[in-house]
């Protein structure tokens, strides 16, 4: 038989967490036919030449939503090893989208997921209104990765009680009706699941909340019935300070699916390490009873590319409230304000719940500054130069961005940071490496790289994980999870969605930034090292220097899911 593509003299790890095994493998009609020593004749033969393969990684945790449209390939994913994407995370889709509620739409996602507005103005083409239309849109775009779509609270509360869904905190029953009735809809039509947020993070334009962040637990629970009435699915919940694991095991226990949360408190504290463990632990707990709850892991810091001029990591202080919205020029007389600073500085002695920076200024970073002067700051810290100069650290990174113009670039690694705390929750049965964000914080950040730094830091250089059991954690654990088939794994019948890699130089370059978003907008990206090639379902589509071009990409808009 011939078959479609070989690759030869290659070190498979297959994405179960099995020994890797040196020998060939080959491809028929997008699927794996097979592997072992032998060389069947094929169309394509690749010589691996002693390289890595491995399944690509199964993201999921992104908000291609948007970008989708506009760009087929979900840039940067593919090149950075990723094969499949979860969309619509936290609750923030782009449909139900009646006509009169696209532009707050496109608002809230330039603020709640840091993308230019002009960007999205320009760039989604609005071939949809409802579900069903955008799974068809997804499949005439052809994209690059595999697809999987969540519906989402906030994107169905908005289409149903319009400008009372950020304001009003109870829906009537006829509006409860027919959001339950349009999350049952999309179920049927082929959402992986339903999403939504209480984090007081997750502000839309002007500062309002996001509409999911008001509604009440038994408003979420009824909605989340639909996917357990559908029998099949995942509810995914970005936490705040309301959606803890206890608030959250009763719905679980109601509708028998798998709960999902990603919380910043989840997340290793070194000044509050037992916090995070705490989260893993009750979703053990919960399991015993027969409630399954995970939680959503990054596996590198929780950092953040912010100014003064849009301060995300910011606004969840009472400080920021009603400034949200304001242009650099209001910005900039808010900030000389003392009262402000005041404000904010108590703030930061009494942080709320779910708040992302709670004063650890050792931890702010100068990135990059406007005025060459002042280029001795880079890579400063606040608390060194507040130490240097005996002077409040709020008061001096507020000083050195008011004399740039607000432009001053800095970085934050706020949550996650500590190897041996990290560690432990990496490791722990009830959580799953995720929550890369990737096609969002596009002003902030890119941590759509984090398969590439698990497997340079945590494999390679730490030595915390093995080689295998670092692809499974990145690749059939998470599909299985999340009952997405035949992906992350290099075995017969799976589909052939491959990375090849070289071990030993497998990695993520910086963040820098470029301007290529519809209209020339700003964004923030990241480059692999050590990858050699990504192929999706048999077809390659990044060949470790760029993408291959095609006239519709060879990814699936995935609808059938495991029970």
């Amino acid at each position: 038989m011939m078959f479609d593509i070989l690759i030869k003299n290659a070190k498979i790890i297959d994405g179960t967490g099995g020994e890797p095994v040196q020998g060939n493998i080959w491809i028929q009609d997008g699927k794996v036919a097979g592997s072992g020593v032998d060389t069947p004749e094929a169309r394509e033969v690749i010589d691996a030449d002693g390289l890595a393969v491995m399944p690509g990684f199964v993201d999921l945790h992104t908000h291609y939503d948007a970008q989708i449209t506009w760009d087929p390939t979900c840039s940067p994913s593919p090149s950075l090893g990723v094969t499949t994407c979860v969309m619509g995370n936290c609750g923030f889709g782009i449909v139900p989208s009646p006509p009169e509620v696209r532009d707050t739409i496109m608002k809230n996602l330039s603020v709640v997921e840091g993308m230019d507005l002009d960007a999205l103005r320009a760039g989604i083409d609005w071939q949809f209104e409802n579900f069903s239309d955008y799974m068809g849109a997804l499949e005439r775009i052809g994209p690059y990765p595999n697809l999987a779509v969540l519906v989402g609270h906030s994107a169905v509360r908005t289409a149903v009680m319009r400008d009372d869904a950020w304001v009003r905190e109870t829906p009537t029953d006829d509006e409860m009706a027919i959001m339950r009735g349009l999350i049952e809809s999309a179920l049927s039509q082929g959402a992986i699941g339903f999403a939504s947020s209480f984090s007081i993070n997750h502000v839309g334009h002007g500062g309002i909340p996001m509409p999911s962040t008001i509604a009440t637990i038994d408003e979420f629970g009824h909605l989340a019935e639909a996917v357990g009435h559908a029998g099949k699915g995942i509810v995914q919940m970005s936490a705040g300070g309301r959606g803890t694991v206890e608030a959250m095991e009763p719905i679980v226990e109601k509708i028998g699916r798998r709960m999902f949360l990603t919380t910043g408190a989840a997340m290793y504290n070194a000044g509050d390490p037992d916090r995070g463990r705490s989260w893993f632990e009750d979703c053990a707990a919960a399991k015993k009873r027969g409630n399954e709850l995970y939680v959503q892991i990054p596996c590198q810091p929780l950092s953040f590319d912010f100014t003064m001029a849009n301060a995300y990591p910011f606004f969840s202080h009472d400080a920021f409230a009603d400034i949200k919205a304001y242009s650099p020029e209001q910005l900039t007389e808010v900030f000389k304000d003392s009262a402000f600073r005041d404000r904010f500085r108590e703030n930061l002695r009494n942080p709320v719940v779910g708040t992302i920076f709670k004063g650890t200024w050792d931890q702010v970073f100068i990135g990059a500054v406007a005025k060459e002067e002042n280029s001795h700051l880079q890579n400063r810290t606040i608390a060194d130069l507040a130490a240097e100069q005996s002077a409040d650290p709020l008061d001096v990174m507020l000083d050195l961005a008011l004399s740039e113009g607000l432009e001053t670039a800095f970085l934050g690694k706020f949550l996650n940071v500590g190897d041996e705390g990290v560690g432990e929750l990496l490791r722990h049965e009830h959580g799953v490496v995720s929550l890369s964000d990737a096609g969002a914080h596009l002003i902030y950040m890119c941590d759509a790289g984090y398969g590439l730094h698990l497997l340079s830091r945590w494999v390679r250089e730490l030595d915390f994980f093995t080689l295998q059991e670092g692809v499974r954690r990145l690749t059939s654990h998470p599909a299985d999870l999340y009952g997405i088939k035949g992906r992350g794994r290099l075995t017969p019948g799976s589909h052939a969605d491959m990375v090849i890699f070289d071990p030993a130089t497998i990695g993520v370059s910086d963040p820098h930034r470029i301007a290529d978003l519809p209209g020339g907008g700003p964004r923030t990206i990241r480059k692999p090292t050590g990858i050699h090639g990504v192929w999706i379902n048999g077809t390659q589509v990044y060949d470790g220097e760029d993408y291959v071009s095609h006239a519709k990409g060879p990814g699936h808009v995935l609808r059938d899911f495991a029970a």
